[in-house]
């Protein structure tokens, strides 16, 4: 994970806002809906790098920091890390904002890997031009 800084890094791959339905008994939003929408955030960000599908194939590095609350807008943002022959490790970040006169706080991060798969499920190559220009942003 990178270093620990008071904005979001990355591009902004999808918000929501925190509902009723998603909270646990105590009042917090479960911790399982927040990794989905990382999980979203992450495959719309992938699925745009490879042009096609991919699956989640690892989470690692997972921390949550705050409870989010109902009515909370969650803003997940992405940044691949790595391209590989089959798969693209990536930061996902999520940070709420309670209102507009309070800086965002940053709720949660994690390291999701994909593997870019085909139709029918099976691992595609993620072709050398996608790799090479993922390579060209990292060097400038």
């Amino acid at each position: 994970m990178t270093e620990r800084v008071n904005h979001p890094e990355g591009t902004l791959s999808l918000q929501n806002i925190a509902m009723p339905a998603d909270t646990n008994w105590s009042g917090d939003v479960f911790g399982g809906w927040i990794v989905s929408q990382m999980d979203l955030a992450g495959a719309i960000h992938v699925e745009r790098l490879t042009k096609g599908r991919c699956a989640t194939i690892a989470i690692n590095q997972m921390s949550f920091l705050v409870p989010v609350k109902v009515g909370n807008v969650i803003s997940s943002y992405t940044k691949i890390l790595k391209v590989g022959n089959t798969s693209v490790q990536v930061q996902i970040e999520v940070w709420i904002s309670h209102d507009n006169s309070r800086e965002p706080v940053r709720i949660t991060e994690g390291v999701f890997t994909f593997v870019a798969v085909d139709v029918k499920g099976n691992k595609r190559v993620i072709s050398e031009e996608i790799r090479q220009a993922f390579l060209a942003t990292q060097s400038s």
